[in-house]
């Protein structure tokens, strides 16, 4: 009897870690979108992370797909000049270190 109980939790356990796992956001992904849609590696000049936002100066401002970054999770969007200020809020800094292993 208390076997069953046993499997039952070892099976409740085994799921739960796999919803967990699969709504964990792979950041490397994320990091290779953002830099497409950011015009690619060559239209970066370079970026950095303040708080919440990720800001990126760029060569070109006309290569950017804002309606991507938007859709990625971007809860804003900032244009001054050749400038981005994206708001990621907790992911940015992410997105900086994965960036980082890309260049």
């Amino acid at each position: 009897m208390i076997w069953q109980y046993i499997v039952i939790i070892l099976i409740l356990l085994i799921i739960a870690l796999a919803i967990v796992k699969s709504k964990k956001k792979d950041f490397k992904l994320e990091a290779n979108k953002l830099v497409q849609f950011l015009g690619g590696k060559g239209n970066i000049i370079d970026y950095e992370v303040n708080n919440s936002r990720f800001v990126v100066n760029l060569h070109n401002i006309d290569l950017v797909n804002k309606e991507a970054i938007q859709k990625m999770g971007a809860q804003g969007i900032v244009e001054i000049d050749n400038q981005l200020k994206i708001i990621f809020g907790d992911d940015a800094k992410q997105l900086k270190k994965h960036i980082d292993e890309l260049k």
